[in-house]
């Protein structure tokens, strides 16, 4: 047997699997082969969107179920032994594994990143490989886990779920280097995770393992939303059973369960007699964990604080999308640098979060506007003297005509769109989310009719849009369809489906917009959900900028006067408690003019019309491959791209006419950010790929795909074929015409309209002779239709 004839998925059968199953790992449990452990980016395209690749591992190798140790990539025999070593360190640096093997079915490559053997790279024979065991006690003599009591702690098993649910690699991270903290006597824990990346699905995990074992005994878990209680308890940390836990409301205790579930302010009271965290002793709890620590609980200042220092014997873990760093609150002062951070960025490029679009509008008055002397609001006021902006817009002035301008354009975007796409309005107070409800509600007076929660105001004073918020964040119902909020909707809230997200409040904190911009990343594929839309109308979006902003928009447009909404495929880029009613701007019906701040500032607030508001724009600005703001042109940009990856015109024709499948070099394009979709609305649709590139980066003259199909049909060269045969061709040049040069590569091309009226898929495919003669026939029709010789 020669091994320079073998494929790598031999290599892998015929030697790596033999030397792991003699080195005592067991294939069932221990070893997984060809695991994907990213969904691919999704790349969008105007309205169509395309995933990119996912990342694979050739194996990774588990001590325990979800307890990753070793990762090895396989090459053929025709390449090194070493050969893959730079990916799979790579892969290991994301996937948080100590032991980096390669091979070529000779020998192994052995990179130990603990660096406990004396030698950080070495080559192993086949027969050497290490054991399970061997591994095992490495990593935990290098993380200082080497006692049995650590020992006990890091061994013990996830939640075997019997749906087959199981933990992603970043969950997996997580979950495991918290468990490791804990083992270690680590008291204060941190956790940054990307809003929908399944926080308290991880949290569930470590409390499951952590009681498991005994170490934590009694539970306290700490959010911010009655509905997060229910939904976690009947959710995620179902498996633990009713009988043990408890939810802890109207202050009432009982001491008499293990797992605990309670509000930041359902413990503690402006009134220290009626605290009632103070019901528990002091070591009552092992483990606290704080969801949505962010929220002010490491904030000195805060009575949440109260809580954690009252029960400062316990391990106290803290999960957050946002990390608070202010002169006032710090997560990092009080919890320690967090053990895992996954980003908003890396959860977009993994492909788990939805990328995002963002159109910018501006208007004639957002830079500034000065009331004429002596000029009354509607209710008699008069307007003190100044100039107003941003800043002031319903804060201190509304201004009708403004609110409903904003409210047309969100109406247009949705009737371009998806006029049932869930949509949050974030508004400056809450008199302004019950002007502009009442705004939209107008603009939308057709669908109201029929339905009259199409458009609800969710606020902490309203009770009845407080009803409707199940129904806003449930993926089944489809109304409300647009929610106007403040605050109420900022976080905590699992908004699924929301594709459209308004930003018509001021925002100046990383934190607040961070968990904004969360109420759109989840992804329902199933559903139609792969990506959300910003509308900004307040400069909001200017935080993308910042430094300490992680995830970059797939697009910004701004659209001049008299565009419309939606920005165009040529403009793509690749892509409080409920209960309690909400302070923040709060509005006083019988005094017009009074709008109480966060602060409990009382401000004068002028309320005028009649006056001109008009949309005034001119700049477009997309974020490129590298996340970075650009400002030149979509072609340029793309010029750049394409001619990084191909040194002349002839090595892209070389490339294209080498390609198996066209649509695998055309999606490696758009990993590259050469969107084509986008790009063709500059010179016409009908333009073929191949033609569009040229055109764009090499300044060839290009040919329409009617032209190239002409070009064919003229030539004839169908004559050798067959009557069948010519049939067949035939319609697929007609296809090509239509559709392009990916929808005749399909294989699936000959079971549909109208090859399959000609014949079924064998009888086409035989009219060649065999399916090599088949395959040939359609490469031969590719390089006829580009006039490749």
């Amino acid at each position: 047997m020669n091994k320079k004839n073998l494929t790598e998925r031999d290599i892998c059968t015929k030697f790596i699997n033999p030397a792991l199953q003699n080195a005592g790992w067991n294939m069932r449990t221990q070893v997984r082969e060809e695991v994907s452990f990213t969904d691919g980016r999704i790349i969008v395209q105007g309205k169509m969107y395309t995933r990119g690749k996912s990342k694979r591992a050739d194996y990774i190798l588990y001590y325990k179920s979800n307890i990753p140790i070793a990762i090895i990539e396989a090459k053929d025999n025709k390449k090194a032994v070493g050969h893959g070593m730079q990916q799979a360190l790579e892969y290991s640096e994301i996937l948080q594994i100590p032991f980096v093997f390669t091979s070529n079915g000779d020998s192994f490559v052995f990179h130990d990143k603990t660096d406990t053997s004396g030698s950080l790279e070495q080559e192993i024979s086949l027969d050497d490989f290490p054991s399970p065991e061997v591994l095992w006690i490495k990593y935990l003599k290098h993380q200082s886990l080497d006692t049995p009591q650590a020992q006990e702690i890091v061994e013990k098993d996830y939640y075997a779920d019997d749906s087959g649910m199981s933990p992603r690699y970043y969950q997996q991270n997580a979950v495991n280097r918290t468990i490791e903290a804990v083992a270690k006597g680590q008291d204060r824990i941190i956790l940054v995770m990307a809003t929908g990346t399944g926080k308290t699905y991880t949290a569930f995990n470590i409390i499951w393992r952590l009681w498991k074992t005994g170490v934590k005994k009694r539970i306290l878990f700490l959010a911010d939303r009655n509905a997060l209680l229910t939904q976690t308890k009947n959710g995620d940390f179902s498996p633990f059973g009713n009988d043990i836990m408890h939810i802890i409301k109207n202050r009432k205790i009982d001491k008499s369960y293990q797992i605990y579930f309670a509000l930041y302010q359902g413990l503690t009271s402006n009134d220290e007699d009626k605290n009632a965290y103070k019901e528990f002793s002091p070591d009552f709890f092992d483990l606290i964990v704080i969801d949505e620590c962010h929220r002010g609980s490491a904030s000195e200042a805060s009575a949440w604080r109260d809580v954690l220092d009252y029960f400062t014997a316990a391990t106290q873990v803290g999960l957050t999308a946002t990390p608070k760093e202010t002169k006032d609150v710090s997560n990092m002062e009080y919890f320690g640098e967090p053990v895992y951070t996954y980003s908003l960025k890396q959860g977009i490029d993994d492909g788990f979060l939805a990328p995002y679009k963002v159109v910018r509008i501006t208007t004639n008055v957002d830079e500034g506007w000065r009331p004429t002397a002596g000029l009354l609001d509607k209710y008699g006021n008069e307007v003190e003297d100044r100039i107003y902006n941003l800043k002031d817009y319903d804060r201190t002035l509304a201004i009708d005509e403004r609110t409903a301008l904003v409210a047309k354009k969100i109406t247009e975007y949705l009737k371009a769109t998806d006029r049932y796409a869930k949509t949050i309005v974030f508004c400056v107070d809450i008199d302004h989310a019950n002007r502009m409800r009442q705004a939209l509600i107008n603009e939308n007076a057709d669908l109201v009719a029929k339905n009259w929660n199409y458009c609800v105001k969710i606020t902490g004073d309203d009770e009845v849009g407080k009803q409707e918020l199940d129904n806003f964040t449930d993926v089944e119902e489809t109304f409300p369809v647009i929610a106007t909020t403040s605050k109420m909707l900022t976080t905590g809230i699992d908004t699924k489906m929301v594709k459209f997200i308004v930003l018509e409040s001021n925002i100046n904190s990383v934190t607040e917009f961070k968990q904004i911009i969360g109420r759109g990343t989840r992804i329902r594929e199933a559903e139609g959900k792969v990506y959300f839309t910003i509308m900004d109308f307040r400069k909001a979006t200017n935080i993308f900028a910042r430094p300490d902003f992680d995830g970059d928009p797939v697009q910004i447009y701004e659209p001049k006067p008299g565009e419309p909404v939606v920005p165009p495929d040529e403009n793509e880029e690749t892509p409080q408690d409920v209960s309690q009613p909400e302070s923040l701007g709060g509005f006083q019906p019988t005094q017009p003019n009074v709008n109480i701040d966060e602060g409990g500032e009382v401000i004068r607030k002028y309320f005028v019309n009649q006056i001109p508001v008009s949309v005034v724009n001119e700049r477009v600005q997309y974020y490129g491959k590298d996340g970075k703001l650009i400002t030149e042109s979509l072609k340029d940009y793309s010029k750049k791209n394409i001619t990084e990856e191909f040194a002349s015109l002839d090595d892209f024709i070389q490339r294209w006419n080498n390609a198996e499948k066209k649509e695998e070099l055309i999606k490696e394009l758009a990993e590259h950010g050469v969107l084509l979709e986008a790009l063709r609305e500059d010179v016409g649709r009908d333009l073929d790929d191949f033609d569009l590139i040229c055109h764009i980066a090499f300044d060839q003259p290009a040919l329409t795909r009617q032209e190239r199909a002409n070009n064919v049909r003229k030539r004839n060269y169908f004559t050798k074929y067959s009557e069948t045969a010519q049939k067949v061709l035939n319609s697929l040049l007609d296809k090509y015409e239509q559709e392009g040069i990916v929808s005749i590569e399909q294989g699936s091309v000959l079971k549909v309209q109208p090859l399959n009226q000609i014949g079924s898929a064998v009888e086409l495919v035989r009219a060649f002779g065999k399916k090599k003669d088949f395959d040939q026939a359609i490469k031969d029709l590719e390089n006829e239709i580009y006039n490749i010789a």
